[in-house]
């Protein structure tokens, strides 16, 4: 248990520090900086997988391709989350980023409802309920919805939703989209860097080398993630990943300015009240389920 939580809290720790690594390479563009991102994560995943000899799986899924089909969905899903995030990040709108991941776990709870035909407890609804208003309150104020915020928390619901009902484990799920999206990764990069349009060229030696960390930065993460989900209990899992959204949002606040005020407190509180009770609710069951078995 107390590696697990080591683990889970490592993995969304990792995450939430994401805003320095990518304001570090403001000087590389959003899309390029996607491109290496995907190339290098897939040459680290590659390496992993030569570590472990774990390479049997690929052979069978190369051949299914309705699982293919599924997968190039799931990493258009993800490259799309990952976009958006970069040019979020390199814009000034990291605050507004760290609101996507808090909305997040109400979009998975409402996309298990219409796509998977889960129930819904009262207070799940009552969460959904109060987390539309804190979205409605904002653009109300705003005068525009919270684009990026529902983008980033529609495309992850998205492709969670995709990898829910996938049989492959994160490791193997995770290279398979990166190998699907290497071709138009590194064909961007060859033309980019033909017309003279590439920063990497243009680079300091530091810059070069954080790009190319991009695959360990992406993947480990994510690995500890999985290390975690196996030890610890799904409910407490679902309350350690506020550390990612909560360090966004100081990292923009403190670090880089972004502003914060009263409209954004009223939005944001409405929110994390809804998640609240939905952790809430959340705890209870759990803790209920074991009273129940403990009496069997």
């Amino acid at each position: 248990m107390n590696y697990g939580v080591a683990y889970a809290v490592l993995a969304f720790t990792l995450w939430g520090l994401f805003p320095v690594y990518f304001k570090t390479l403001h000087q590389i563009s959003p899309i390029e900086m996607l491109a290496h991102r995907m190339v290098w994560s897939m040459l680290f995943l590659f390496i992993v997988l030569a570590a472990r000899q774990q390479w049997r799986w690929l052979g069978p899924v190369l051949r299914d391709r309705k699982l293919l089909g599924r997968f190039a969905a799931s990493a258009l899903l993800l490259s799309t989350n990952w976009g958006i995030y970069i040019w979020a990040v390199n814009a000034g709108h990291i605050v507004e980023a760290s609101l996507g991941y808090f909305v997040n776990p109400l979009i998975n709870v409402l996309f298990g409802f219409v796509f998977l035909g889960e129930r819904l407890r009262r207070v799940q609804w009552l969460s959904v309920a109060v987390a539309a208003c804190g979205v409605l309150w904002l653009t109300w104020e705003n005068g525009h919805p919270p684009w990026i915020s529902l983008a980033l928390a529609f495309s992850f619901a998205g492709y969670g939703l995709l990898r829910k009902t996938a049989r492959l484990g994160a490791l193997e799920g995770l290279t398979l989209e990166t190998v699907l999206l290497f071709p138009v990764a590194a064909l961007y990069l060859f033309i980019a860097s033909s017309h003279g349009a590439s920063g990497f060229g243009a680079a300091s030696f530091g810059v070069k080398v954080l790009l190319a960390l991009a695959g360990p930065i992406t993947a480990v993460p994510l690995l500890l993630f999985a290390a975690g989900a196996r030890r610890i209990p799904l409910s407490m899992l679902g309350l350690i990943q506020y550390v990612t959204p909560s360090l966004q949002l100081l990292i923009g606040v403190l670090i880089y300015q972004e502003p914060f005020g009263h409209v954004q407190l009223i939005g944001y509180g409405a929110i994390w009240l809804a998640l609240a009770l939905y952790s809430l609710d959340g705890l209870w069951r759990a803790r209920f389920a074991r009273g129940v078995t403990a009496t069997r």
